[in-house]
């Protein structure tokens, strides 16, 4: 879908469908204050009668999101008008993107192929229209993504191909137009990582990850990739890792992608960590069945970081950036790791398995030790680790644990800034004691209570070099129920996050 930013004469533009937001500006009554100011330049005469009948009727109510659609409205060159109530208030921004969600849901159920978009009269509570223009096309690129690929019949289509933003000759058109290839830009990332996340196990297995890292990378000179098999990874020492995929006829592979979007050759890396479980069964620690499908999405955090690089070689961003994705599947089976056995990772640290159910953590240590010869200047971990999680913070924010205080206090400045928040815990000694154990150097679960600190505090013994943040999304990157499907999160928030650092360095 393209997308982009325009100044035009709304009465003359020839358009499938014209949207037009009602003001929550000044008066908040609802009719745009541009359209009272300078009625016959805006829309006319004609449409301000319209719009105030259709609120005098109760057609249009002061709810956010009340719309109605009008075909072949006199006086526009539209072919329809779509008038949606802004609620009649300053909006905060929780409430202007449900407003974005729903111009997207009505655009996709009408069969246009272009549309133009009024934007200029909403005031959303500390955020600018450059953030607005970001935060819609962002929106209604997600739209553009549906989770039935590989259904044959009653398949969905999306029609609209072509999205103009209109907006007011004293607005800045330029920032806004690299706002709106922004947003593209990272609802590109958010629909890739969704299409990786729905792709069941038997098709999405780690072998097709190191496929989809390849095809990524072609065309990009920014951007290369490296696959290290079995052997290699046994080579490295990384027995930690290896123990989860004992049990599986799928081999492990340890996906590498680098971004070089910088020439300054002191600027160090970021490192994204992805745990990519293609499959969690639980291993001999069996999960229950009930839902077990959706133990395809424990790959998630590995599907934000194709989403992060897909945004990267869009957008050119000025940053060197390394994904390391640990892909493995997770099965019981005759050469399965059971509970009680120890197996020793490359860090030379031995761990005690009470739960292989707990292999996250398992793949994650020996690919943040890894990371560490890229000498990075942040390590940031994401994965679907832990059901504590979940418990804790539902659906709403992801999990955050970090060794240092500053990228901790970013990346909660970029949750807020993206709506794609986060929530730090904390990881002190306390909890860290209960991972004792009476016969390795640590055990690999620390019991029922603070599962998500616990997990956190394992993977810290293996991130001492470099400051490092550790992203719990398992309540966050997907959802289940009727709603089944991936969210694309965290995507948007380490898209502003490296954004941010972009801008800074």
């Amino acid at each position: 879908m393209q997308l982009n930013a325009t100044n035009c004469n709304l009465r003359s533009k020839k358009t499938d469908c014209l949207v037009l937001i009602l003001s929550n500006k000044d008066d908040q009554n609802s009719i745009p204050q541009s359209v009272i100011d300078n009625s016959v330049e805006y829309l006319g005469p004609t449409i301000i009668e319209l719009i105030t009948k259709l609120q005098e009727s109760g057609d249009i109510q002061k709810k956010l999101g009340s719309s109605v659609i009008i075909n072949y409205p006199n006086g526009l060159e539209a072919q329809r008008l779509l008038i949606v109530s802004s609620g009649g208030e300053i909006l905060n921004e929780q409430m202007f993107l449900s407003l974005a969600k729903t111009i997207g849901f009505k655009l996709k159920s009408l069969p246009v192929k272009d549309a133009v978009i009024a934007t200029q009269n909403i005031n959303v509570r500390g955020r600018d229209d450059v953030w607005q223009a970001q935060k819609i096309s962002q929106v209604l690129g997600e739209q553009s993504y549906f989770p039935d690929s590989l259904k044959t019949i009653a398949k969905h289509s999306y029609s609209l191909t072509k999205v103009l933003l209109a907006i007011s000759s004293g607005q800045k058109l330029k920032e806004i137009k690299d706002a709106c290839k922004l947003g593209l830009s990272i609802s590109k990332g958010m629909n890739l990582s969704k299409y990786l996340g729905d792709l069941p196990g038997n098709i999405c297995t780690p072998s097709f990850l190191a496929k989809e890292a390849k095809k990524l990378a072609m065309g990009h000179p920014q951007l290369t990739c490296k696959i290290i098999n079995e052997a290699e990874m046994k080579s490295l020492g990384m027995h930690s890792l290896l123990s989860v995929t004992a049990g599986t006829q799928q081999p492990a592979k340890m996906i590498i992608l680098k971004y070089t979007g910088s020439t300054k050759k002191k600027l160090k890396p970021i490192v994204l960590v992805g745990k990519g479980i293609t499959f969690d069964s639980g291993g001999i620690s069996l999960k229950p069945g009930a839902a077990m499908d959706e133990m395809k999405y424990d790959m998630c955090g590995a599907a934000s970081v194709f989403g992060v690089f897909s945004m990267l070689v869009n957008t050119d961003l000025n940053i060197n950036v390394i994904g390391v994705i640990p892909a493995v599947e997770n099965m019981p089976g005759g050469k399965a790791i059971k509970p009680g056995d120890i197996v020793k990772s490359m860090s030379g640290q031995t761990i005690e398995i009470l739960n292989t159910d707990a292999e996250g953590r398992l793949i994650l240590c020996d690919a943040l030790t890894y990371t560490a010869r890229f000498k990075p200047k942040n390590v940031i971990d994401i994965a679907t680790l832990t059901g504590a999680c979940v418990m804790a913070l539902g659906s709403h924010a992801s999990g955050l644990l970090s060794n240092d205080d500053i990228l901790a206090e970013k990346l909660e400045t970029a949750g807020r800034t993206s709506s794609d928040r986060v929530w730090r815990l904390p990881i002190w000694s306390e909890y860290d004691a209960q991972l004792k154990s009476n016969f390795a150097d640590m055990a690999n679960i620390g019991g029922r209570s603070a599962g998500t600190i616990t997990a956190a505090c394992f993977l810290a013994r293996f991130t001492k070099e470099y400051k490092w943040a550790h992203l719990d999304i398992a309540g966050t990157a997907w959802k289940g129920g009727n709603a089944k499907g991936s969210t694309g999160r965290p995507v948007p928030l380490l898209c502003e996050f490296l954004i941010e650092e972009a801008n800074n360095d």
